[in-house]
Formats: C-alpha cells, structure tokens, sequence
C-alpha cells in the first residue's frame, strides 16, 4: 500500500482534480446531514479485510457522505463561529499534509517552524505585548485556553505554599464552554462573575472580595474574553488588566472568535489593555480565515510556559542538543504531536497582505452592521441588542422556542441557510433569540434579506 504504481497515480489525479473543483467552487451546496442508518444503507461497509479500492472509496465520499456536510464557508452559513479559509490557505493545507513534516521539533521542523513563526510574530504584534513574547500554534481555542491554564497553574505552584492546594479561576459567565472544560482538566474551580454583558474590572474587584479567606488563597488566575462566542461581547481589558496586576493573578484573555478583529482598525480600541495578558488564545480558523484545525496561544514570558510544558524522555534528549538548538513547539503546549498547523496561514498572509486581511475582517462587522438596519426594518423582527463585532441577535415577534428549532430545520432541509437559536439572558430569565455570526466576506446582503424573509411566515 506504499507502492506507487498505476492505481495510485489515478488516484491522486482523482483528488487533485476534487481539490481543484472544490477550491475554485464560488456557490457550494448546502449539505444536509442523515443518521447512521441512511448512510450506512447507501454505503455499506467501507472498511473490509480486502478494502474496497480507493476509486469506489472515493466515488462513496464525493457521492453520499459529502452531501450531508455542512460546508464551513458557505456564505449562508451564520450558525456557531463559521469559518472562510482563503485558497491560499485551503491549496497551503494539501502542502502540509503531503510534506510530512513534524512540527514539534526544529531539528526535524525548522523549515516548516520558521514559516509558523513568522505568522506567529504578526499574531503577536496585533496584540501590542511587550518585546519577547511569543506564542504558539495549537489544535484549537480549547488546548490554547488548557495550555496557558496550565502554565498559569504550574507558574502559581512555584510557591510551595501553593503545591498541595487545588488552584480556582475566575471568569465571566459569558465565558467560553471550553473553560468550564478546562477547570475540569487542571481540577480547578471556577467561579463565574456575573455580569450584565461585560465583565468589568470593578465586577472582578467585587467577585474577589466576595471570596472567603480559603479561595482567595486558592485564587491563581483570571479569564477575562476579547469577544464571547455568543454575542461578540469584549469584556472591560484594561479594567480587568488593573485588577489583576493589583491581586498579583494571572491574566488570560481568550479572544478565540474576537482575537481576529484586533486587524480590523474600527474596532481595534475595544481591545485596550489585551496587550497586557500574560496570555491570550487566537484561533485563526475562525477569523483569520485558515482551515481547522488552528489555534494559537501567546504568552508574555514563554519562559513560563516551556517550564509547565517541556517533556523529558531519553529518545527526546537529542532535542536539547546544542546541534539541534531551534524553537521547538513542543515545549509551549500540551501537545507532543503535532502537525504544522500554522503553515496555511503563514502562506496565506505571505500571498495576499495584511491588507486584504484588514477588508476581510472588516467586511464581517459591516456586514453585522448591515444585518442589524435590514432587522429593524421589518416589523416582524426586533434586535435583542445593537451588533458587537460580527455578531447579531435578534427575535421574531410571538414565536416559541419550538418555533426557532422548526424554524432552523426547515431551512437547513430547504438548502437555504444553517442558521440556529440560542438564549439571551433578560431581567425575565432566558428567551431564545436568532444569532448571526459573520465570517465569510462572500456573504452578501441579498444572503441575508434570503435569510430574513423566510421568518415572514
């Protein structure tokens, strides 16, 4: 199965004009999922003592298991945080895989850790931290947010006071899911802070003083975040920076889904204070317009981080070696393993400018902005509250929460659109509301008023 004979030259050819298609494709089709026993009914069992030939395999993928996928950059496509790779980007993504080259370690890495590093240093420079922090990419938001935590963690139990205590985070309720995973991970507790919208630092300052003498000594890190996946909301930065500086903790943005608009000049000044986290989570899968799976986590002393990270082993001592001196990934993060997932946006960056990233992050907050006028337009329809970054919540008038999830199937089965409900906190309790999140730059205002005229019924 290494060989390379007739069979695997068609093959690839097969795939690379797949690749083609797909890349240069301007409309793709709004896939629509089945359950296991449909798929398995129109394919079978795919994996067989003799295997079934990659031409069937493939014919099986392109033909009935494609169709109920939901393509990530379909420009009606405004459910959870989608995403828009550039071609670069997606083309870049096929080089990877098919270089084969390991990215935990220089000495088998360099090339490739130079490209990640040059992106690296881009990401850095939009936060505005100070001379000698770095970062590193990641599978995702959720091991970017878990590797700081840990470093965070390992850094606080420096004290031998501290080494036998079980660690407590604050964050805002508005937090994403992936810290109440992560206090789970490190046994951490995790007192949320809730707030209206915005966790302030005087909302911080109250949920410390509100902490009995045990937590407050247990108390080793805050999480504060550059735009919740909900509602794009950004919490007080500069405020919570203060708070965090005063209390001697350690301070964490996650700015996962936000921390792309900190290209976008119109929003940029929301950010003050970001540059002072001792670490921040970016993922540029989301909007910086690279394929999953890419995170990133910075620090401002990674010293601290490839303390809490760097793995010992004898078939790893080679590593250290003055011979193989380079930065290795591995030691910033909880991943050994790791794919160069940072190549796809250092060729992209490297291909179209900063630049046009700038008009494409921006294209996504006017198109919220847009969004947002077109709502209020129609009567049917009310704005739960005015658009923050890309993202725009909003009712139709008398439905039920059964009528949203009907609302939401019936359009995804149509081919129209995958967008879906969520909950929106009032004075009343929660009510669900409609949420828009704009990524891709190709969706178009007609997309949208498509959206909205399909709650006219």
């Amino acid at each position: 199965m290494h060989n390379i004979d007739i069979e695997v030259v068609e093959m690839t050819l097969d795939v690379m004009k797949y690749a083609i298609s797909r890349i240069t494709d301007t409309s793709p089709t709004l896939g629509k999922p089945k359950n296991e026993e449909e798929l398995y009914k129109l394919v079978g069992e795919t994996i067989t003592s003799e295997g079934i030939g990659g031409e069937k395999a493939f014919k099986l993928f392109k033909d009935i298991l494609l169709p109920a996928t939901v393509p990530i950059d379909h420009p009606r496509h405004l459910a959870f945080v989608p995403a828009s790779p550039t071609r670069a980007a997606v083309m870049f993504d096929l080089v990877t895989s098919a270089s084969s080259i390991h990215g935990a370690y220089w000495m088998e890495g360099a090339g490739g850790i130079f490209c990640e590093n040059q992106a690296m240093k881009w990401l850095v420079s939009l936060t505005g931290m100070p001379e000698g922090a770095f970062g590193v990419f990641t599978s995702g938001g959720t091991a970017a947010n878990l590797s700081a935590m840990v470093t965070a963690r390992e850094n606080w139990r420096k004290d031998a006071a501290n080494r036998n205590k079980k660690g407590l985070v604050i964050a805002s309720i508005g937090a994403h899911s992936s810290i109440k995973a992560m206090a789970q991970v490190i046994d951490a507790d995790l007192v949320l802070v809730d707030a209206d919208e915005a966790m302030t630092g005087e909302d911080l300052q109250m949920s410390i003083n509100n902490l009995d003498a045990s937590q407050r000594e247990r108390l080793f890190a805050v999480v504060a975040t550059g735009g919740t996946t909900n509602a794009g909301i950004i919490d007080d930065l500069e405020g919570i920076a203060q708070v965090c500086k005063k209390e001697g903790l350690w301070y964490h943005v996650d700015a996962a889904y936000g921390g792309g608009a900190l290209v976008a000049d119109s929003v940029r000044h929301l950010f003050n204070g970001i540059e002072k986290a001792d670490s921040i989570t970016i993922d540029p899968h989301k909007w910086l317009f690279s394929p999953y799976d890419c995170g990133a986590v910075l620090y401002k002393k990674p010293e601290l981080a490839k303390e809490a990270h760097s793995q010992e082993g004898s078939y790893l001592d080679i590593f250290k070696d003055e011979g193989a001196h380079g930065f290795n990934p591995a030691d910033y993060q909880i991943q050994l393993t790791r794919r160069l997932r940072g190549l796809p946006l250092w060729f992209s960056l490297a291909t179209n400018g900063i630049d046009k990233y700038k008009w494409a992050v921006e294209r996504g907050i006017s198109l919220a902005k847009l969004s947002g006028e077109l709502i209020e337009k129609r009567p049917e329809l009310e704005l739960v509250r005015p658009p923050s970054l890309s993202c725009v919540l909003f009712k139709r008038k008398g439905w039920s929460p059964e009528s949203y999830t009907n609302w939401t199937y019936n359009n995804h089965k149509e081919g129209i659109a995958l967008v879906t409900p969520t909950k929106w906190r009032t004075k009343d309790g929660y009510e669900t509301v409609i949420r828009f999140c704009f990524i891709n730059p190709d969706t178009s205002a007609k997309d949208i008023e498509v959206i909205l005229d399909t709650l006219k019924k």
